[in-house]
């Protein structure tokens, strides 16, 4: 069973879209790779509430062994809620939810924290991503690396390169 802190440093970086200042997950991505790490995965979604004359959505994520519920009101690409809004924008707003929650579950959670790499310790988040992602997925993040954080890293991305099960993860 995978955990917060494997699935937090996934590079979904290959995945990521840009729409106005906002970087984001696509829902099928953010689905697709929770259904990877947990194929028992399901979410639904509540009723949306009304707050005057604009709508909050809900989405509930069960995965891992517990549920998560997260909340969006139907936005535009300002991030202002919309009053009245359409068909079309609730079910917009319902699947950024879905993917909103999923994020609850580390997967992309880093695009909702306005960064592009999660807030650690340089060195760990190359270990970790090297252990879920193989050498890979640790070249990716270290070739993103600048300054002191890629010398940081240096040795240990010379030692996985010189091992013999550098290129089986």
């Amino acid at each position: 069973m995978s955990n917060f802190k494997e699935l937090r440093v996934l590079d979904v970086s290959r995945f990521v879209e840009k729409k106005g200042d906002f970087n984001y997950l696509a829902w099928a991505h953010a689905a697709d790779i929770l259904l990877q790490y947990d194929p028992m995965a399901t979410w639904e979604h509540q009723k949306p509430e009304v707050f005057n004359d604009t709508l909050m959505v809900f989405c509930t994520v069960h995965a891992f062994g517990k549920s998560m519920t997260m909340q969006l009101p139907v936005m535009n690409y300002r991030m202002q809620a919309i009053k009245n809004p359409n068909a079309t924008e609730v079910n917009n707003a319902m699947q950024r939810c879905l993917a909103k929650c999923i994020a609850l579950f580390g997967i992309g959670l880093h695009l909702f924290q306005g960064e592009d790499l999660v807030d650690l310790d340089p060195l760990e988040l190359i270990k970790n991503v090297y252990n879920a992602q193989g050498i890979e997925g640790a070249r990716a993040v270290y070739n993103k690396m600048d300054g002191d954080a890629r010398k940081k890293c240096q040795s240990f991305i010379e030692e996985i390169r010189e091992s013999k099960d550098g290129t089986e993860k």
